[in-house]
């Protein structure tokens, strides 16, 4: 694999050698985040190069994530990362769909960008793609939109980086079997390292369905009557021991106050905590639901949400 050849490579790249645009028309860390890094661990595990959990095993480009599916079917553009002129695509597999064997990238434009530079969008929405072989790109061209074809288990552009045939981490091109104190990387604006955070948050009357989380659920008002008042948080990130604090509180006083304790680690997470109607119905007016997450006591993110009861 691409990996193991690099294990001997010295490479060194020159601030300004090759400068790569955020690829996405998304704002990081807040309508788009960063679920995988390139795998920097050179034995059967894996890590980010910033030697935290954000890879997996072999993992050879950057997943720049959207919260849900709702998010896609809204539409995300994918943007090519340099100017260049575009060598190849494929379009016409339906996301969502299984595998299918050597069309794991699904969806995809591969930009040739000169002097050995390539850069590679897999995952694209089906029917979104907006270029043809052969097209000049520039910085900022859209090549089409962010999808799930391919081998992808949630909405998300899979960026690969080469540099004559080897794969490199835009983030720390100079190796990927070390990891810790990176250089500036490839990126003409230096992007922020999220180590985990909140996706999203909601209210409801029932734990709802983790698909349903995944999909991008509404938060709607209730009814008096509701059986129960529930705060669920969708996170990515998590790593066992990490915490997060709920609070649910209504017109006249606090609902709940419930801190959670993760037990294990996970791309993505979801938690909800509630409280059941033990009286004819819930005071009317407005509740306010709001989760903190923390790691070794430091918060990584917080979220809010409200919604009206008996109106």
């Amino acid at each position: 694999m691409i990996k193991a050849l690099t294990l001997s490579m010295a490479l060194a790249f020159p601030a300004g050698a090759f400068e790569l645009a955020f690829p996405a028309d998304c704002r990081l860390g807040d309508t788009c985040y960063i679920q995988q890094y390139v795998d920097h661990d050179p034995g059967p595990s894996a890590q980010d190069f910033t030697c935290g959990p954000l890879s997996y095993e072999g993992h050879d480009g950057t997943d720049i994530a959207l919260p849900s599916r709702a998010a896609m079917f809204a539409g995300v553009n994918v943007l090519a990362a340099g100017a260049g002129t575009v060598k190849g695509l494929r379009d016409g597999i339906a996301d969502f769909a299984p595998v299918v064997a050597d069309k794991e990238c699904g969806n995809g434009v591969l930009v040739d960008h000169g002097g050995g530079w390539e850069t590679q969008y897999c995952h694209m929405k089906q029917g979104s793609v907006r270029v043809q072989v052969g097209d000049a790109v520039v910085p900022g061209s859209v090549l089409g939109q962010i999808g799930q074809s391919g081998m992808a288990e949630f909405p998300h552009l899979h960026l690969s980086v080469r540099h004559n045939g080897a794969e490199l981490d835009p983030f720390a091109p100079d190796s990927l079997t070390s990891c810790g104190a990176p250089g500036p990387g490839l990126w003409g604006e230096p992007l922020a390292y999220q180590p985990g955070g909140l996706l999203s948050l909601g209210i409801s009357a029932a734990i709802p369905d983790y698909p349903a989380v995944k999909a991008g659920l509404a938060s709607p008002d209730l009814p008096k009557d509701a059986p129960a008042l529930v705060v669920w948080a969708f996170l990515f990130g998590a790593q066992a021991g990490d915490a997060i604090l709920f609070r649910l509180t209504g017109p006249d006083d606090d609902v709940l106050t419930e801190r959670t304790v993760l037990e294990k680690t996970q791309a993505q997470a979801f938690r909800a905590v509630g409280r059941k109607l033990k009286t004819a119905e819930w005071p009317a007016g407005r509740y306010q639901g709001e989760a903190i997450l923390q790691r070794r006591g430091v918060e990584l993110g917080r979220e809010q949400v409200e919604i009206t009861v008996g109106q």
